[in-house]
């Protein structure tokens, strides 16, 4: 079996301030947990704070747009000069309340890589969808439109998570082995493409992981570990999930 990288990240969304940055720095050291990237995507202002605690850390989108008069945005090469090595791109709440369409995040993941970060492709499907059985078909689309547009090697320095929509922020959780059933669809899909790139992909769960979830779900074989929301905000939840994962290595 392949060994993938291991990676557990909080996701704080419009959540944290500087007194969460010193309370993550003081119950977490990444040294506690050999084998996993433990990383951090607190609000654009705090991206310099994680950055200095020694645990990794990214932003939560980037924008299509190199400098310019883009009042609001902001570069990914400036997240990268504030410490930052990760950017998610398409995260459920940036596809829906934001209305980014699938060619836009192809252009926010070029520019995360343009600037050296690791992007992390977060891909899902609505409970509508999922009902009516296109969970594989959306997943597919969003996968595709990254590799029909730049090629499969590109995925060879990126991340993609597993996020159900309807599992977000809601206290429902795909179980195990759903979660499972559709990694293991992502991982055969990028194999369509290049069989090695697939093998070695990060591929992670996120939808309402907590500490009591998370021993089942890293255990399964196509789960690399997780995009934890609101758990990421309790530095003694996310430690417990962090600790999930250097046991399922």
């Amino acid at each position: 079996m392949t060994q993938r990288k291991r990676i557990v990240a909080g996701n704080w969304k419009m959540n944290g301030n500087l007194a969460l940055v010193e309370a993550f720095s003081s119950a977490i050291q990444p040294a506690q947990f050999p084998q996993v990237e433990v990383v951090v995507f607190p609000p654009f202002p705090l991206i310099a704070q994680v950055a200095k605690t020694g645990i990794a850390t990214g932003s939560q989108t980037v924008s299509e747009q190199d400098a310019g008069a883009f009042t609001g945005e902001v570069e990914a090469k400036l997240v990268a000069e504030l410490g930052a090595s990760y950017s998610l791109i398409g995260h459920s709440e940036r596809r829906t309340l934001f209305n980014e369409s699938d060619e836009l995040l192809v252009s926010k993941f070029v520019k995360a890589q343009e600037a050296g970060l690791t992007p992390i492709l977060c891909v899902g499907e609505t409970e509508s969808e999922r009902e009516s059985g296109q969970t594989e078909t959306v997943i597919s689309r969003q996968v595709k439109a990254v590799i029909e547009e730049l090629g499969v090697a590109t995925l060879k320095d990126s991340v993609i998570a597993y996020e159900p929509v309807w599992a977000i922020g809601t206290g429902k959780t795909a179980s195990p082995e759903q979660a499972q059933q559709v990694h293991k669809f992502i991982r055969d899909l990028v194999a369509q493409f290049d069989t090695e790139i697939a093998a070695t992909l990060p591929i992670l769960y996120g939808g309402s992981v907590n500490e009591q979830n998370s021993d089942l779900l890293f255990a399964q074989p196509d789960i690399d570990g997780g995009l934890i929301g609101g758990a990421s905000l309790k530095p003694d939840s996310f430690k417990q999930i962090c600790e999930s994962a250097v046991g399922n290595v």
